[in-house]
């Protein structure tokens, strides 16, 4: 319960805000740019910390970080609700993302930890329908509560939500850490953080303010020589007697890490970097109202619900790699099958492809407890930061590498349905590397 509740409300928090959006303007007077802020504000923090939030967990305990978490986002989120003006919203945005840096990777280490491969995959299993379930429902719950209540509810509402999730935590879940850690490698987080904000940073504001533009630039260099930095800084601290690293490199040669983060980071490129066009697509050139391309996904995170409890016995029968990689296979063809809906098409031309990416994407399931079952136990939090920064940040490189496709086209449709075939491309590689890496 703890894993599904607190999965769904930092998953909600991507998507529930932006249909308010128009009402803020009009509520706040604020600039196009500041509303941008109070959608992207929480990416960015949420994506930078991440990885710093996994180690902090390994070192300091999984629950007293999970609960920390909890209290910074819940806090935070009373703070949104209570804003009284954009740049108030915006800065209780950026704190709700730290909070929510914290417990995601908390979250995965306490599901790895002390667990078998069944309850492993079970914990990750509802850690991903609560996710869907979060990505699908945030666009429908924001409306609702923006046209009958008040926007400050979309936040408000994980205040109760937060307080019952930190008791449950603090009650159910036993407490583990790295016994073997006694510091942070604070060098290790301070790179990470600065190059994973810089890169998110820039990948999100490259589409707007020009790939070449000197903020845009500047972000990605200082991204990349921070990245570099990093990589060196945890040699060094692997080189030192006693050192501990944050990310300890060496994670990296177990082929099932490696392959499962890489077969995510395909996924993200390819989903994600479609997804974020789709709603345009849908009322641009289908014809649909806001309303019905809203709900167009609801059966995708219905299917994500119902189906991911049999894949266990998928699982037994296949194994994990045929697994996923049937599930990445459905999912390219149902995004190819998108790519060829032409004006006129209504919504039982869309159904069977959409219905194919939501079964597609329950089948992935094994993925995630794959990547945290091939790495100590001490490492789980780590391990868990890992693999939501690629699932993260794969999805803001997915859009800019589609943006590109889509703006350099002859037209949205045109550039759309390339978008589509070459995201599926490469959601079908990453098939290909779950088949060899996951054995």
């Amino acid at each position: 319960m703890v894993i599904g509740l607190a999965g769904f409300v930092t998953t909600l928090d991507n998507t529930v805000v932006t249909v308010a959006l128009p009402t803020l303007q009009a509520e706040f007077g604020a600039s196009l740019a500041t509303l941008e802020w109070v959608v992207t504000g929480y990416v960015l923090t949420f994506s930078g910390f991440m990885l710093a939030g996994g180690r902090l967990a390994d070192v300091y305990g999984r629950r007293r970080a999970l609960v920390a978490g909890l209290a910074v986002f819940t806090a935070a989120s009373l703070a949104a609700g209570l804003a009284t003006s954009a740049g108030a919203l915006v800065a209780a945005r950026l704190v709700q993302g730290c909070g929510a840096a914290l417990v995601l990777p908390a979250m995965l280490a306490v599901v790895a930890v002390g667990n078998d491969d069944r309850r492993r995959s079970v914990g990750v299993a509802v850690w991903m329908a609560s996710g869907a379930g979060a990505l699908a429902l945030g666009p429908v719950v924001g409306g609702y509560l923006v046209q009958y209540l008040h926007w400050s509810w979309i936040f408000l509402l994980n205040v109760p939500l937060g307080v019952l999730l930190v008791a449950l935590a603090v009650a159910a879940i036993p407490e583990s850490r790295d016994e073997a850690a006694s510091r942070v490698d604070v060098p290790g987080v301070a790179t990470s953080v600065v190059a994973l904000s810089a890169g998110t940073f820039g990948l999100t504001f490259g589409p707007e303010l020009g790939w070449a533009s000197p903020p845009i630039m500047a972000a990605l260099a200082v991204g990349a020589v921070a990245a570099a930095v990093f990589v060196t800084v945890e040699r060094i601290a692997v080189g030192r007697t006693g050192g501990a690293p944050m990310v300890d490199l060496a994670l990296f040669r177990a082929r099932a890490f490696t392959g499962g983060v890489l077969a995510q980071v395909l996924w993200g490129l390819g989903v994600n970097g479609v997804f974020f066009f789709t709603a345009l697509f849908l009322q641009g050139v289908l014809g649909f109202s806001p309303t019905m391309s809203g709900l167009a996904f609801v059966p995708l995170a219905l299917l994500v619900v119902v189906v991911t409890p049999l894949v266990p016995f998928a699982e037994r029968r296949l194994g994990a790699a045929r697994t996923v990689a049937l599930g990445l296979v459905m999912v390219a063809a149902g995004m190819a099958a998108v790519a060829f809906l032409r004006p006129g098409d209504g919504w039982a031309d869309l159904l069977p492809a959409v219905c194919a990416i939501g079964a597609g994407s329950a089948l992935t399931m094994p993925l995630g407890s794959a990547v945290l079952g091939a790495v100590p136990e001490s490492r789980a939090g780590v391990a868990g930061g890992v693999f939501s920064v690629a699932r993260e940040m794969s999805g803001l490189f997915g859009v800019a590498v589609i943006g590109v496709i889509v703006n350099g086209s002859a037209s949205f449709s045109a550039g759309y349905s390339v978008g589509l075939l070459v995201a599926a491309g490469l959601v079908v590689i990453g098939a290909a590397v779950s088949l060899v890496t996951l054995r």
